[in-house]
């Protein structure tokens, strides 16, 4: 059976109900975090493997390979520190509403994947470099701002304080400024391989990150949250009113 763009949903979504049982089962966080990075590691692999060999095919399926088991790493580790992910706190318990967020996180990571998935059905790869370096800036900005912060929430002396230095200083979410880059990359990196139809179609995968990011589960629910905690601390409120909210930037005069 040939395979087209929609069996890969059906992928995506099956490796996340799997991973659903134990973690429902055991109430355990640590399926929770590293099934994200994974399904995005085995969808990928999965198209490569039945897609034509090519070199181009192999560099983007090694571009998402490497953003995935660095993020599914990163997030595995910071459970096994953390003891848990307070995200799932009241969620884990209720069999709907956990069902729902893997099933939601199975179709993001399809949607995300679309331009690449787009891409590797085709026989031969017109690549813009300039798409790798994007993807490469965003890998390495992503990981030194989830590095910095995972070390900054380690040390007991900064219990209770929110971080504002390294990336952090410039940018109230650096690492999702990372993650937004490297999706950007990935679709940079192939879309001269389409018809101006399939462009604009596999634009819905970066587009799809950054709506997510911005304005619904990513910066909203983070800034939410630093508001409940620090809302009233002057120095939280003059961070929140000198830093950029996501883009990277020199801090804006007092």
């Amino acid at each position: 059976m040939a395979f087209n763009i929609w069996h890969y949903l059906l992928i995506a979504v099956g490796i996340n109900i799997l991973m659903f049982i134990p973690a429902y089962i055991f109430k355990t966080d640590k399926f929770t975090d590293i099934s994200y990075g994974l399904s995005f590691v085995i969808v990928v692999l999965t198209a490569l493997f039945l897609s034509p060999l090519s070199p181009g095919n192999a560099l983007l399926a090694a571009m998402v390979v490497l953003w995935g088991l660095r993020l599914g790493s990163f997030l595995l580790i910071r459970v096994h520190q953390m003891k848990g992910d307070r995200r799932f706190d009241g969620v884990r318990e209720s069999f709907g509403k956990f069902l729902q967020f893997w099933l939601l996180q199975g179709v993001t990571v399809w949607i995300v994947l679309i331009p690449a998935l787009m891409a590797m059905q085709k026989e031969d790869l017109r690549l813009c470099y300039a798409g790798l370096l994007i993807w490469a800036a965003g890998l390495l900005i992503e990981t030194i701002a989830d590095a910095q912060k995972s070390r900054f929430n380690l040390n007991p002396a900064n219990k209770g304080k929110f971080i504002n230095n390294g990336l952090w200083k410039t940018s109230r979410h650096p690492n999702y400024f990372g993650e937004i880059l490297c999706w950007a990359g990935v679709y940079i990196f192939i879309f001269l391989s389409f018809s101006p139809r399939e462009m604009l179609l596999a634009a819905v995968g970066p587009l799809y990150i950054i709506l997510v990011l911005l304005f619904l589960t990513g910066i909203p629910t983070v800034e939410k949250r630093a508001e409940q905690k620090w809302g009233n601390d002057p120095e939280y409120i003059a961070y929140k009113k000198h830093t950029s909210i996501l883009i990277p930037w020199f801090r804006k005069n007092k």
